[in-house]
C-alpha cells in the first residue's frame, strides 16, 4: 500500500505532519479526517528505494528523468480525462497515482499544489522546465486561453510522437555502426598490446629486416606502453571538457555548425529541422498564436543552435514586416522548395496547409536520408574492417614471409 505524507490541523488548532499507508490520496483524507484531523495537503511519499544494506538501489536515480514517452504517455491520458470532463485537480490526482515515474508523480503533485492555490496549468508547468518544454508550455498555454485545450493537447501529441520517432529512427540507423566502431577499437587495441609483441620479440630474435608496416605496429605499442596513462587521462580530459563546453551556448553554435557542414550527416540534419520547422510552426499557426511568438518558440526548439541564431535573426526582420518567405530566402539553410511553399501559403492565405505540405514532404525525405545514411556508412565500415585486417595481416605476415626464406 503506498505511503503519503500529511499535513493537517488537530483539534487544538496546531499544525501537524506525518506519514500514513493508504489506497489514494482521496483515501488517506478520509482516514486523517476520521482520526480528527483537518487535511492541509496530501502527497507521495517520495523516498530513495534501498537495499537491505541501506544502499541507495541505482535504479532509483535512473527513473528519476521524465523520458520522451512517458511524456506522451502523461499528454494522452491528460487529454482523455479532460475530453471526459474529469475536473482539473482530480485528473492531476489520478495521475499522480497512475505515474510510475517518480520524478513525474513528484512534478504532476507540484502541478495540483499550485492550481489549488489558484495558479493557471500553464504557470503550474512553468516551474518544471526539464519536464515541459517551451513549446510544451506555450500551446497549453494557447489552449487555455482560447478554451480549446483538448484540441491543442491533441495538436501537441502529434508534434511528441513525430520528434520521437525522427529520433527513434536516426538512432535506430546509427545503432549497427557505434557497435561495430567499438568493435573494431577494442579489436585493434587487443591486437597491438598483446598479439604484435610476441611476434616482434621473435622476429627481432631473427635479425631481419623488419617492414614498414611492423615498425608502424611497434612505434604503436612503444608509444601505449610508455604513455599509455597519460594519453588515456588526456582523452578522457579531453572528452570531459567537450562535454562541458558542448552544453554552452557557444560550444553547442560550434558543434552544430561542423555537422552542418559534413557532407554526411547534413543532409540528414537539415531535412529533419525542415520537417520540424514546417510541423510546428502549421501547429502554432493553427493554436492562434502570433507570428512572432510562434518564431521565438520555434528558435527554442529547432534542436539546433546554429539555425536558432539564424531563427533570431529572421525574427528581426520580420518584424520589421518583410513577412516570412523574404526572410527565409536569405537564410543558408532553408531549402527554395520550402521557402517557395511558404511564400504561396502566404499569398493565398493558407499558410497552414501548405506548412503541413512541407513538414509531410520533409518527413518522407528524413525517412529516405536515414535510409540513405545507412547504406552508405555499410561500405565505410567494410572498409574500416578491411584497412584494420589488412594491416595486422602485413605487420605479422610479411616478416614471417621473411624468416621463412631465411631459415630455407
Amino acid at each position: 500500500m503506498p505511503n503519503y505524507s500529511y499535513k493537517a490541523i488537530d483539534e487544538a488548532g496546531k499544525i501537524v505532519a506525518g506519514q500514513l499507508e493508504a489506497e489514494s490520496i482521496s483515501g488517506a483524507e478520509s482516514i486523517l479526517m476520521a482520526r480528527g484531523l483537518i487535511p492541509l495537503g496530501v502527497f507521495p511519499s517520495f523516498k530513495k528505494s534501498t537495499d537491505k544494506y541501506g544502499h541507495v538501489n541505482a535504479l532509483d536515480f535512473l527513473s528519476q528523468k521524465v523520458q520522451a514517452s512517458e511524456l506522451i504517455l502523461f499528454t494522452k491520458q491528460f487529454r482523455s480525462m479532460l475530453m471526459a470532463g474529469v475536473p482539473i485537480l482530480r485528473l492531476l490526482q489520478v495521475l499522480v497515482e497512475q505515474s510510475e515515474n517518480r520524478a513525474l508523480k513528484r512534478v504532476v503533485f507540484q502541478m495540483s499544489q499550485d492550481i489549488r492555490q489558484g495558479k493557471t496549468l500553464t504557470e503550474s508547468m512553468d516551474k518544471h522546465p526539464a519536464v515541459f518544454t517551451p513549446l510544451y508550455r506555450c500551446m497549453v498555454s494557447a489552449g487555455e486561453q482560447s478554451g480549446s485545450l483538448v484540441e491543442t493537447l491533441e495538436r501537441l501529441i502529434y508534434i511528441l510522437e513525430h520528434e520521437e520517432k525522427v529520433r527513434s529512427d536516426i538512432r535506430s540507423a546509427l545503432q549497427y555502426p557505434i557497435i561495430v566502431c567499438i568493435a573494431l577499437g577494442g579489436a585493434f587495441f587487443i591486437l597491438l598490446t598483446f598479439v604484435i609483441p610476441k611476434f616482434i620479440t621473435i622476429f627481432q630474435k631473427s635479425g631481419i629486416e623488419l617492414p614498414i608496416p611492423t615498425k608502424i605496429a611497434m612505434f604503436l605499442y612503444h608509444g601505449i606502453q610508455q604513455y599509455g596513462i597519460f594519453m588515456l587521462t588526456l582523452a578522457m580530459g579531453v572528452i570531459v571538457g567537450l562535454h562541458y563546453y558542448f552544453k554552452t551556448d557557444n560550444g553547442k553554435y560550434v558543434r552544430d555548425s561542423f555537422f552542418l557542414k559534413t557532407p554526411l550527416f547534413a543532409p540528414l540534419i537539415r531535412k529533419a529541422a525542415m520537417s520540424r520547422f514546417a510541423s510546428i510552426f502549421s501547429i502554432l499557426q493553427a493554436s492562434g498564436i502570433h507570428i512572432m511568438d510562434a518564431m521565438r518558440i520555434l528558435s527554442g526548439t529547432i534542436g539546433n543552435m546554429a539555425m536558432s541564431r539564424e531563427f533570431d535573426r529572421l525574427r528581426e526582420k520580420v518584424q520589421e514586416g518583410q513577412g516570412i518567405a523574404v526572410p527565409l530566402r536569405s537564410s543558408k539553410y532553408f531549402t527554395p522548395m520550402a521557402v517557395d511553399m511558404i511564400a504561396i501559403g502566404e499569398e493565398s492565405g493558407n499558410i497552414d496547409d501548405m506548412l503541413r505540405a512541407v513538414a509531410k514532404h520533409y518527413d518522407q525525405e528524413v525517412e529516405y536520408s536515414v535510409k540513405k545514411l545507412s547504406d552508405a556508412l555499410g561500405p565505410i565500415l567494410v572498409v574500416a574492417l578491411a584497412l584494420v585486417v589488412g594491416f595486422f595481416a602485413l605487420a605479422i605476415f610479411l616478416p614471417m614471409w621473411d624468416l621463412t626464406k631465411l631459415v630455407k
